[in-house]
């Protein structure tokens, strides 16, 4: 594992006006297959979001009902956040896809990994390139937190609750 020189994520409340602001997500690994995660946030974002969201998987075509893209080039639009669901060696050649499309205005705005996915060097590359950057976050966990769809359990059972029985 590499040794921490400094680079953060955004704060919290940074991070919430991230995804305020988006609109479009690509999902750079998202699988077809139910067991994975990425379908398991995909279906999230398709179920709870008003987000686009657009699947890239070279291996898949289909996936949710939706078509999945063999690279970031091959999408109909330019997504505002790109979520990476990729090894961590395969993180500089993705952001490398998305320094291609264009960044900033009329391009990516943010570059997003999953729990796990943190290397500080593409961090850095990525900012440099003018890319907000958000590392080793899961989305659909940091939406649901910031929707009101969260909760301590790390999830919404409808039964745990601050307010006290009465009677």
């Amino acid at each position: 594992m590499a040794v921490s020189t400094g680079w953060e994520n955004p704060s919290a409340l940074r991070r919430q006006q991230i995804l305020r602001a988006t609109r479009t997500v690509a999902m750079v690994g998202a699988s077809p297959n139910p067991a994975r995660a990425s379908n398991f946030v995909a279906t999230y974002l398709l179920s709870t979001t008003k987000f686009d969201t657009y699947f890239i998987n070279p291996n898949a075509t289909e996936m949710l009902g939706h078509p999945v893209y063999k690279t970031l080039a091959d999408l109909p639009v330019v997504p505002d956040l790109v979520d990476v669901f990729r090894r961590r060696q395969d993180l500089p050649a993705v952001l490398d896809e998305v320094i291609a499309l264009g960044v900033g205005e009329g391009g990516v705005h943010t570059f997003w990994t999953q729990f796990g996915l943190l290397d500080e060097d593409v961090a850095r590359r990525a900012e440099a390139a003018g890319l907000e950057v958000v590392m080793d976050h899961c989305l659909k966990v940091e939406h649901a937190r910031f929707h009101g769809g969260l909760h301590l359990a790390g999830f919404d059972t409808g039964v745990i609750s601050s307010r006290r029985r009465t009677g």
